[in-house]
């Protein structure tokens, strides 16, 4: 399918789509693509005492566990035209969230290994590639079949790169791993117990798909480990913005696709509320300070950033004048939430000595 780290899933189309164009816009919430100083990640070191833990990691790349995986069948086949709209259009939407941030990482992955010599390292990054290229692939086959596939080709070229430190991609990818692993995994159990609720056969895909994730977040892990500057004094600081940054986003996204949930059997707060407590857990393994998710506290001012980016949408479909003094005062308030979050105090713990983690859940 996309056997290596190099062949990207992309293929150039003969007009820009509203897919392609809604995967090209750089809003907030969106997935965006990244670029970083290549030469610090050529540095990064393993340890001694997670040698054997990386070249674990490594061997597992290596073995391809999802190799077969991402093959379609006759289900892909089933007649799409009676979908309620409203659902096709928001599972559009999904899909097309998904995709963007799949060939993100697939883009970010192979730069990655294009621009360093480090071998162990350069070799990870393009495992992760192609993992990634083969998630979009797969996500965009599914969105040809509503006509819609994003042109992943024009995409590359057309959207803005934000340049983020190592460091910062470090925090941001491994979060995005395993948020993705508790995300699918959810849905995917979610459908175990409630299978006339699966309206696409795409989701049967996520239980092997989400251990691309893990695996993914567990090699960042182990490179964080061993380079433990990353992890201590200021960069806790750094640490606690992104896990708040990565939650809020989430959360907030989530509330905005209600409806898309609604229509999958599950309750959009029961479901962030697992899926952040899990992610800020399995975190454990690497980050000194997580945040307070057992409270409620946290909780509120989660659900105040929603409400106020709801109402903020309100008033920008709205128009005028008073409506565009009302849009800077809530994105005020969500600023002074984010700093509330911000300044509650974390959970902190001692790293575990085995950094390593099973996809149990």
């Amino acid at each position: 399918m996309y056997p290596t780290a190099t062949e990207l899933p992309v293929r150039a189309y003969d007009n820009v789509n509203d897919s392609t164009k809604n995967a090209q816009q750089d809003a907030i919430l969106s997935p965006r693509f990244y670029t970083t100083d290549f030469a610090k990640i050529d540095a990064l070191k393993i340890k001694t005492e997670h040698q054997q833990m990386w070249d674990d990691i490594l061997a597992e790349f290596r073995r391809d566990p999802n190799k077969n995986h991402f093959k379609r069948n006759e289900e892909f086949d089933a007649d799409l035209s009676a979908m309620d709209p409203e659902l096709r259009e928001q599972f559009i939407e999904f899909l097309v969230s998904s995709v963007t941030a799949e060939f993100s990482g697939c883009i970010l992955y192979a730069e990655i290994k294009k621009r360093i010599k480090n071998p162990e390292v350069r070799e990870l990054f393009g495992f992760m590639s192609r993992d990634e290229g083969r998630h979009a692939g797969f996500i965009n086959h599914t969105l040809n079949d509503f006509d819609v596939a994003v042109d992943l080709s024009f995409l590359t070229k057309a959207k803005k790169y934000t340049f983020f430190q190592p460091k910062f991609i470090y925090y941001a990818t491994y979060l995005s791993e395993k948020i993705g692993y508790a995300r699918y995994v959810t849905i995917f159990r979610n459908f175990e117990k409630q299978p006339d609720k699966r309206f696409h056969p795409i989701f049967k895909w996520f239980e092997n798909w989400c251990l691309d994730e893990f695996r993914h977040g567990e090699a960042f892990a182990v490179l964080m480990r061993s380079n433990p500057e990353l992890l201590e004094g200021r960069n806790k600081l750094w640490i606690r913005f992104f896990l708040l940054a990565v939650f809020c986003t989430m959360y907030v996204r989530d509330h905005a696709r209600a409806p898309f949930f609604k229509h999958m059997g599950i309750d959009v707060d029961d479901y962030d509320r697992r899926v952040i407590t899990l992610t800020n857990q399995i975190s454990r393994q690497v980050f000194p300070d997580t945040v307070d998710t057992e409270s409620e506290a946290f909780w509120a001012l989660m659900d105040r950033m929603w409400r106020n980016t709801d109402a903020m949408r309100k008033a920008e479909a709205a128009g005028g004048f008073f409506s565009k003094v009302k849009v800077v005062l809530l994105k005020g308030a969500n600023a002074l939430t984010f700093v509330q979050l911000y300044l509650r105090p974390p959970h902190r713990q001692a790293l575990p000595a085995d950094v390593r983690m099973q996809p149990v859940w």
